[in-house]
């Protein structure tokens, strides 16, 4: 029984939305296997969540689950092609876009109250602006979703992961993807220089990190109570 549970999800991982609701024959699954997933796993596209495209902290890393403010997720999405496109399959979103859950507009209406083009469906409120500030300091309305090929990230110094068969990964490259950005110790994430952290894990330095920009009535040298950080060579930072 185990085994057909592991089987289905397996497919379910490999296969994503592209055939929506049906479920493919054994030959059909191999046959996909073998045309589609090699060219997925080279043009993979990353989605990141951030304040500017050169920003050095990716505050979110999308995946497959991850929801659309179309309220879609992004597997359900067009996703790893060469031309960048993220449009949804099932609505007509023309691109994949980030927004934080739970949150809402200046409007005082919940954002998934608000249509794809911003308007919203309880009040004259014509342009979405979530009044939620993100963890790295900075208001999320001038956060923006980027979507990212293989070498713009390798280039920008981020990790990429391996070649994996799964649709829509988007930016998860491991366990540490799952983690927001201020809290991620990898290259994408704000702790990404660390190995050791002493005290309660929080934001040492999120201002600097995401590029200067500092709390209303917190010093740029980070937030009260945060931990002290030994660098690679062990200096403490």
């Amino acid at each position: 029984m185990a085994h057909h549970v592991d089987a289905y999800w397996e497919y379910h991982r490999i296969v994503g939305d592209d055939v929506g609701d049906d479920v493919m024959t054994p030959e059909q699954f191999e046959e996909y296997k073998r045309t589609v997933v090699p060219e997925r796993m080279k043009n993979r596209l990353y989605l990141s969540w951030r304040v500017t495209a050169n920003a050095p902290v990716d505050c979110e890393l999308i995946g497959p689950e991850t929801n659309c403010h179309c309220q879609h997720r992004y597997r359900q999405h067009n996703s790893d092609n060469p031309e960048k496109k993220t449009n949804c399959k099932r609505c007509r979103c023309k691109a994949f876009r980030y927004v934080p859950r739970n949150t809402r507009c200046k409007c005082k209406h919940l954002t998934t109250e608000h249509g794809v083009q911003g308007g919203c469906g309880r009040c004259a409120c014509t342009d979405m602006r979530v009044t939620w500030t993100c963890p790295c300091g900075v208001a999320a309305h001038a956060h923006s979703t980027f979507v990212e090929t293989r070498e713009e990230r390798e280039t920008a110094g981020k990790p990429t992961g391996e070649d994996v068969p799964y649709a829509a990964m988007g930016g998860i490259t491991g366990f540490s993807s799952l983690a927001p950005g201020y809290m991620r110790m990898d290259p994408s994430g704000a702790l990404g220089d660390c190995v050791e952290l002493e005290g309660s894990l929080a934001a040492p330095n999120i201002p600097r990190a995401i590029g200067g920009v500092e709390r209303r009535g917190q010093s740029s040298r980070g937030m009260r109570g945060a931990p002290r950080l030994r660098g690679r060579g062990g200096e403490r930072r």
